[in-house]
C-alpha cells in the first residue's frame, strides 16, 4: 500500500514520517505525475529508503521517479557514517553509473513544433538504441582501456565534443586512479561495441521544453530561458 502523501507546492510531496521511517519522504513531481505513481510501487520506495540507517533528512525522489530495485529509479538519500549510516552497492540496481545530463539549445518551441515528428523520426534513425545494438565508435579491446582510465578526455582526443564539455563534467570526466585492469575481460567484452549508443532498458533521449523558470539566476548561468527547447538524455552503465 502506497504511503500517504501530503501536498507541500505543486511540484514537492511529503510523505509524512511514520512507523520505521526515520525521516519524511519528499516527492518532487507534478499532481499529474502524481496520479500514476499511486499506481505503482515507487512511492512505498521512497518510505522504505526512510527506513534505512543514518540517513539524513528525508528520502526525496526527483521528477523520474519510477519503480526501482530497492530504492525507486530517480530515490535520492544521503547517510551519515557517524550515525550508523549505510553504503549501498545496489539501491537502485545494480548498474549505477547511468546519468542524466541536460542539453540545452537556442531553439524555441515555435522553431521545431511544425517540424517535431520529423525531427523525432531523425533522432530514432540517428542515436543507435536499444538492446543489441552497436554504435559508430569501433573500439579494440586496448582502447577500451584507455576509454575506462581517460574518460571524457579519450573522445575528446577522437573529435567527440569541445575543450569545454570537459569544465562542465564532474572529475573532468575522468577518475583518478581508475585501474581497468581490474575490469573481467567478460565486462571489457560486453562493453567492446556498446560506447556510442543510448542503450536500452530506461535509458532514453528526450526533446523537451522549459516550461517556467522557478529561480531566474541559475536559469540564466546554465542559459535557460521560458519555451525554450532542450534534450534530456539518459544513459551510462551497462551491466
Amino acid at each position: 500500500m502506497d504511503p500517504v502523501l501530503e501536498k507541500v507546492s505543486d511540484y514537492c510531496f511529503r510523505i509524512p514520517k511514520t512507523g520505521a521511517m526515520r525521516v519524511p519522504g519528499l516527492v518532487y513531481a507534478s499532481e499529474e505525475m502524481m496520479g500514476s505513481l499511486k499506481k505503482e510501487g515507487a512511492l512505498a520506495q521512497v518510505a522504505n529508503v526512510a527506513c534505512l540507517p543514518g540517513i539524513v533528512r528525508a528520502s526525496m525522489a526527483m521528477p523520474d521517479i519510477h519503480w526501482g530495485y530497492g530504492f525507486p529509479i530517480g530515490g535520492v538519500a544521503a547517510f551519515d557514517e557517524a550515525q550508523g549510516g549505510i553504503i549501498s552497492p545496489g539501491g537502485v540496481g545494480y548498474d549505477i553509473n547511468c546519468g542524466v545530463r541536460l542539453m540545452t539549445t537556442g531553439l524555441s518551441r515555435q522553431d521545431v513544433a511544425p517540424r517535431l515528428q520529423a525531427l523525432v523520426n531523425e533522432l530514432f534513425r540517428a542515436i543507435p538504441s536499444g538492446v543489441g545494438t552497436t554504435g559508430y565508435v569501433k573500439l579494440r579491446t586496448r582502447d577500451v582501456r584507455k576509454v575506462l582510465t581517460h574518460g571524457s578526455q579519450w573522445a575528446l582526443e577522437q573529435g567527440m565534443g569541445e575543450a569545454g564539455d570537459l569544465d562542465r563534467t564532474e572529475e573532468g570526466g575522468a577518475m583518478a586512479g581508475a585501474d581497468p585492469h581490474i575490469v573481467s575481460e567478460r565486462a571489457v567484452e560486453r562493453g567492446l561495441k556498446q560506447l556510442g549508443t543510448l542503450g536500452s532498458g530506461n535509458h532514453f533521449l528526450e526533446v523537451g521544453m522549459v516550461d517556467e523558470v522557478f529561480d531566474p539566476d541559475a536559469a540564466d548561468a546554465f542559459g535557460l530561458f521560458p519555451g525554450q527547447v532542450t534534450v534530456m538524455i539518459h544513459s551510462g552503465s551497462r551491466g
